[in-house]
C-alpha cells in the first residue's frame, strides 16, 4: 500500500496503479480530519473531493495544465497531492499554509480568488490566452460547485465559453447539492433531475456545451474516464461529478446544517462565555421581526453563518436565500423596499464588495430603506486576505445618504439594529466582527449623541473608538494615564455621517486620534480628519487602522500586532505624537517607555 508521505507531486500519483490510488483516499481523509480538528478549517468540502482531486491530478499534467478551484476552500486535497502533506500541519496558522490556493506556496496554485463563481471567467481568459499564444496542448480545467453556479458571474462566463467551440475548457461540476446548506433555485432542481436521470437534455447542452455525466465523483476510475473523454472532445465540456460533502466522516455526514463546512480548532471551542456577535444579531432580528411583520431577511447562501437560522425558524415565510448571488440580493432588497417591506441583508463584510454598484445605484440612489448587517467586519485572520472585512468602511463612506453604525458590544448591536430598521428614508448598515461579543461596555457619560467611555483628568487626547476597538482604546487610555496623559475616549456608535458634536469636543483637546479595524484609506478616521480640518485647520489628527494592503493569514491577534493596532503600539504612537505644548504644560516630560 502506498503511503501518503511518498506522494511528492502529481507525477508520483500518476505512477500508481488504480488500486494503489484508491488506497490513498482513506489516508487523506484521516489527515484532513486530524488537521482540521487541530487547526480549524473547511473540512466537509475537502472530504467530498478526495477521489475527484486524485483523478484530476492523474489525468492532467499540473502545472502545465491549469487546474482552477472555484472559491478554493476545497483545495486541501490538491495541496496534499502536490507535495505539501507535511506542511498541512501548519494550515491557517501564522506563517503556515494558507486555507486557500496560494501562489507563493506552489506553482500548482494558479489563482487565489476565495470568492465564489469566478473560476469560469479565469478559465475563459486562460483559454483565450492559450489560443492567442499557440499553446493548444495545454488544458484549462475549472472545478466549480453547484452552489457557486448560483452566482451570476458563472453564467456570464459560460455564455462566453460556449460561444467559442474551438477553445477547449473542461468545466468539472462538483455537484454535492450544497453550498453551506442545500443549494437553492431552479438550477438546483435541474441538477437534481440530471442526477435522477429525469432531465432529458442537460441545460449545458442547450447552450452548446458538451456534457459528460453524471459521474460518481467518488469512483476515481470513473472520473478519470470521464475526464479523458472530455479532453478528447477538444471543445468546451461540462463533466458532471456527483459528490457527497463530508464523505467518510460520520459526524460530518450526519450534520444536516452544513456537513461540517467549516470547523473550529479544538483549542477555540470553549464552553460558556459571551455570545457571538452573529448570534446576538440573529436573535435580536428574530425578536424585532415578531413586532415588525414588514421585516424580511435576505441571505446569499449563508443562512446559518450569518445568524439567520433563528429568524428562519420563527419566521420561515420571511427569509429569502438567493444563492451565492450578492448582486441580486441587494437589488432584490431594493425592490422589496419599494414594495413596502423593510429588508435586512445579512452578508459577510468582504462579500458586500461584490454588490457595491447595486448598493450605490439601486439602493442609495433610490433612497431605499434597506438595512445591511455586515458580519466578520475587520480582521478575521486565519481565512486570509480575501476574507478580512477591511474594505467596508472605505466603500460605504462613498455612498450618499447611507447611515452606518459600528456597535462596540452586544448591547449597542441590539440598539443599533433597532435604530437601523426604524429608518424609513434611506439605507443603513451596521458592521460587527467575528467571534465573541465580550462583556458590555457601559458609557460613563453621554455628550450629545456620543458615548463617552472614559474621561481623563485633562483633555489632552480625544480618542475616537470605532466599534469593537473600544476595549483596545480603553486599555490605551489607562496606559496613557499612568504617564500623566489625559484621554477622553468616545464612541460615536453611528459613524457615518460624522456626528457634528464630535467637532466641538475635538476642539477642546490637543490631539485627536481615531482607531478602527478597517483600511485607513477612506475610512472613519479619514472622514473625521477631513471634518475637523474644515473646522480647525492644523488640529493634529492621527488615523490608526489597517494598512491598505492584502494581509497574510494568521490569528487575529497576530494580524493586529503586525498592523500596529495593539494597546502597546498605539500607546507608543500617541506619546510620540503629542505636541511639544503638552510637555511644556505638564512641566515635565512623561516617560515614553511603553510596557
Amino acid at each position: 500500500m502506498p503511503h501518503l508521505e511518498e506522494i511528492r507531486g502529481p507525477e508520483d500519483l500518476r505512477a500508481l496503479s488504480p488500486h494503489a490510488a484508491r488506497e490513498l483516499a482513506p489516508q487523506i481523509r484521516r489527515l484532513l480530519v486530524d488537521t482540521c480538528t487541530a487547526n480549524g478549517g473547511h473540512l466537509g468540502p475537502n472530504l467530498g473531493v478526495v477521489e475527484l482531486s486524485i483523478a484530476l491530478h492523474r489525468v492532467f499534467d499540473s502545472p502545465r495544465d491549469k487546474i482552477l478551484w472555484d472559491t478554493g476552500h476545497q483545495a486541501y486535497v490538491h495541496k496534499i497531492l502536490t507535495g505539501r502533506t507535511e506542511a498541512l500541519a501548519t494550515l491557517r496558522r501564522t506563517g503556515g499554509m494558507s486555507g486557500y490556493p496560494c501562489r507563493t506556496e506552489s506553482e500548482h496554485d494558479v489563482i487565489e480568488n476565495s470568492h465564489a463563481s469566478t473560476s469560469l471567467s479565469w478559465a475563459d481568459g486562460l483559454a483565450r490566452a492559450n489560443a492567442l499564444l499557440g499553446h493548444g496542448d495545454r488544458a484549462v480545467v475549472a472545478v466549480i460547485g453547484d452552489g457557486a453556479l448560483t452566482g451570476g458571474m458563472a453564467w456570464e462566463a459560460l455564455n462566453n465559453i460556449a460561444a467559442a467551440p474551438e477553445r477547449p475548457v473542461v468545466v468539472v461540476l462538483n455537484d454535492n447539492g450544497r453550498s453551506y446548506a442545500p443549494t437553492v433555485g431552479a438550477f438546483a432542481g435541474h441538477l437534481a433531475d440530471l442526477r435522477a436521470g429525469d432531465a432529458g437534455q442537460a441545460l449545458f447542452e442547450n447552450l452548446g456545451l458538451a456534457y459528460v455525466g453524471p459521474v460518481d465523483g467518488h469512483d476515481i476510475e470513473a472520473v478519470e474516464r470521464a475526464l479523458r473523454v472530455a479532453v478528447a472532445l477538444r471543445k468546451p465540456v461540462v463533466v458532471h461529478c456527483v459528490t457527497e460533502k463530508g464523505r467518510g466522516h460520520l459526524p460530518a455526514e450526519q450534520d444536516d446544517t452544513d456537513r461540517f463546512h467549516a470547523v473550529r480548532a479544538a483549542s477555540a471551542q470553549k464552553p460558556g462565555g459571551a455570545p457571538s456577535w452573529t448570534s446576538v444579531f440573529g436573535n435580536e432580528l428574530a425578536d424585532l421581526a415578531a413586532d415588525r411583520p414588514d421585516v424580511v431577511a435576505i441571505t446569499a447562501a449563508m443562512l446559518d453563518p450569518t445568524g439567520l437560522s433563528e429568524f428562519a425558524r420563527r419566521h420561515p415565510e420571511r427569509v429569502i436565500d438567493v444563492g451565492i448571488a450578492e448582486q441580486h440580493a441587494v437589488t432584490a432588497a431594493a425592490g422589496l423596499a419599494l414594495g413596502g417591506v423593510h429588508p435586512v441583508v445579512a452578508l459577510y463584510s468582504t462579500f458586500l464588495n461584490r454588490a457595491f454598484d447595486q448598493l450605490l445605484m439601486d439602493v442609495a440612489l433610490h433612497r431605499a430603506p434597506v438595512t445591511f448587517a455586515l458580519d466578520r467586519a475587520g480582521v478575521t485572520g486565519d481565512d486570509g486576505p480575501s476574507h478580512n472585512g477591511m474594505w467596508d468602511l472605505s466603500l460605504l463612506n462613498l455612498v450618499p445618504g447611507l447611515r452606518l453604525a459600528a456597535p462596540r458590544d452586544a448591547a449597542t448591536l441590539r440598539r443599533a439594529l433597532r435604530e437601523a430598521v426604524a429608518c424609513d428614508d434611506g439605507p443603513t448598515a451596521l458592521r460587527f466582527p467575528k467571534g465573541s461579543s465580550g462583556a458590555d461596555i457601559p458609557a460613563v457619560d453621554v455628550y450629545a449623541e456620543l458615548d463617552v467611555l472614559h474621561r481623563g483628568e485633562r483633555p489632552d487626547i480625544l480618542l475616537v473608538s470605532v466599534g469593537a476597538m473600544a476595549v483596545t482604546c480603553l486599555d490605551v487610555a489607562e496606559r496613557l494615564a499612568e504617564r500623566g496623559v489625559g484621554v477622553t475616549v468616545v464612541d460615536p456608535r453611528w459613524i457615518k455621517p460624522v456626528p457634528p458634536e464630535l467637532t466641538g469636543l475635538a476642539l477642546g483637546h490637543l490631539l485627536v486620534a481615531t482607531v478602527e479595524d478597517s483600511g485607513r484609506v477612506g475610512g472613519v478616521g479619514a472622514c473625521v480628519a477631513q471634518t475637523l480640518n474644515d473646522a480647525k485647520p492644523g488640529l493634529p489628527v492621527h488615523v490608526f487602522g489597517i494598512p491598505q494592503r492584502f494581509l497574510d493569514h494568521g490569528s487575529r491577534a497576530d494580524v493586529m500586532e503586525a498592523s500596529g493596532l495593539t494597546p502597546r503600539h498605539l500607546t507608543h504612537a500617541l506619546l510620540e505624537a503629542l505636541p511639544s505644548g503638552w510637555q511644556a504644560r505638564q512641566g515635565a516630560t512623561a516617560s515614553l517607555a511603553v510596557g
